[in-house]
């Protein structure tokens, strides 16, 4: 979900001040801001922390810093209602997306954008063990038993005073009105993007006078099971891949039956699995990971999150069935190397065992269990909760968000986890909305084409009505790249 992966063994955005007459009277802004870099982006920004408790039900416990990063409107006068960045996971960093927040110039002509690390990533007092360091991440993503690392996670936690169980949606928007507060901002609006979507739709459901206007951008509705649905919808989204190279001529010339090639792969590797080589891209260096079919799943399902890379997907089965499986190996540690690395894979558990697993009722498991291919991936999902803090959630908290507040929705056509019906789901209860399908494209529409064109018009508006119509029919007219025959793309041998 942005990008909230489990890989093999995890496995798969002149300064000036933000001020305003908000509903209760002047605003004034508490929080002192200074120069910071945020990665991957040129121009300075300006951060600051926001002290909040741990856990908001024990006075006087344990208080953590809740990262803030602002990047200026290009002007001296900025309007008072910020744009806030609410990344994807559970376990993104908000500062992790600094450079499509970057891109969102026409927005910053007159509005701060402004990115808030979630409790537990990036710079907000991170969920930090041994066992997910870069170095821990980085071994992680070459084995297949990821139970080990979350034992040791869960333990080291607790030896540090930490509880993981008060890193949780709600807690994360208590921290979002408590920033609001410190910014002197009177509303904003909001964008968020995959798991950023729920925690949107939570904040409008608590806070919905502080509320503008929100963009909701691969949706994760507020009774989406993240641990168990995605198994599902990706299972799909693989079969539909599959499907649509049975019926290219040119793929299905290479790769008569992709289904079948797959599964032979699983027995050739068998449940032991053979280690396989291959040099990672990044770094050049030669590395080995265990191979299973269990792995090769874990490898291609994030492959399908963007077109471009899921179609090369026929091409590195065609290399696997050959006997070659380095080349998917090494496509897919270069995908996903940097995502895992965006990710608290900690702070991913404390929601999804707070509160997704908990409401898996025994048809929902019986579904998951009975993927095909990722079976073993979604039942270790589960079994991770039964060693991990578990927290709670409020009563209302995945019932549907009722609002009349303006809702610009986006889905990509071919998005493998949050696909466009989630979209249509959460539209009934949003009297004012548009909703946005772009087939050719996967998941997360805004950073792509004319999206951040339409993303400021919506904005700027607070409406429908100025939408460029031209950018609209541009995303609802997109198809997907042609798929590949060959490692040199489409059309290759």
């Amino acid at each position: 979900m942005v990008t909230k992966l489990h890989l093999p063994a995890v496995l798969c955005l002149v300064f000036a001040t933000l001020a305003g007459c908000g509903p209760g009277g002047d605003a004034q802004r508490s929080l002192a801001l200074d120069d910071c870099r945020l990665p991957r982006l040129a121009t300075a920004a300006r951060c600051g922390t926001v002290t909040v408790p741990e856990d908001r039900d024990k006075a006087g416990g344990r208080t953590i810093g809740i990262h803030v990063a602002v990047l200026p409107a290009n002007t001296l006068s900025p309007r008072p209602d910020p744009l806030l960045i609410l990344a994807g996971g559970p376990g993104q960093a908000a500062s992790g997306l600094a450079t499509f927040a970057a891109r969102l110039n026409e927005i910053r002509r007159t509005r701060d954008v402004v990115l808030v690390d979630q409790r537990g990533t990036g710079g907000s007092s991170p969920l930090v063990c041994e066992a997910y360091s870069e170095a821990g991440l980085k071994a992680a993503m070459l084995e297949t038993d990821p139970m080990p690392r979350a034992k040791a996670c869960a333990r080291s936690s607790r030896r540090a005073g930490v509880d993981a169980s008060r890193y949780t949606t709600a807690a994360f928007v208590a921290d979002l009105e408590a920033v609001r507060t410190a910014l002197g901002a009177p509303r904003w609006n909001l964008w968020g993007g995959s798991y950023g979507t729920r925690v949107a739709l939570d904040y409008l459901r608590r806070h919905p006078d502080r509320v503008r206007t929100v963009t909701l951008d691969g949706v994760a509705p507020p009774d989406m099971i993240v641990s168990l649905d995605v198994w599902t919808t990706r299972e799909r989204a693989l079969d539909a891949l599959f499907e649509r190279c049975r019926t290219s001529p040119a793929c299905a010339t290479t790769m008569p039956d992709p289904a079948a090639t797959l599964d032979a792969i699983g027995r050739e590797l068998g449940p032991g699995g053979r280690e396989i080589a291959f040099v990672d891209p990044a770094t050049g260096e030669a590395r080995r990971m265990p191979g299973s079919i269990d792995g090769v799943i874990g490898l291609l399902q994030p492959l399908l999150y963007s077109p471009d890379t899921a179609a090369m997907i026929p091409a590195l089965l065609g290399r696997a069935r050959d006997g070659d499986l380095a080349p998917l190996v090494a496509t897919a540690n270069a995908f996903t190397g940097e995502l895992v690395n965006q990710m608290s894979i900690p702070l991913h558990y404390s929601v999804t065992c707070a509160e997704d697993v908990p409401r898996a009722d025994a048809a929902l498991r019986e579904r998951a269990l009975a993927g095909k291919r990722s079976a073993r991936l979604a039942r270790l999902a589960l079994a991770i909760c039964d060693v991990w803090p578990r927290g709670g959630a409020p009563d209302d908290a995945f019932t549907p968000v009722t609002s009349d507040v303006p809702a610009l929705i986006l889905s990509g056509g071919l998005d493998p986890v949050t696909p466009p019906a989630n979209g249509e789901t959460v539209a009934r209860t949003l009297a004012n909305h548009r909703h946005v399908v772009a087939p050719g494209y996967g998941h997360i529409v805004s950073p792509h084409a004319c999206a951040p064109r339409l993303l400021a018009a919506f904005v700027a508006d607070a409406g429908f009505d100025k939408l460029p119509g031209d950018c609209v029919r541009q995303l609802e007219a997109s198809t997907p790249p042609a798929l590949w025959t060959g490692l040199l793309g489409p059309g290759a041998p």
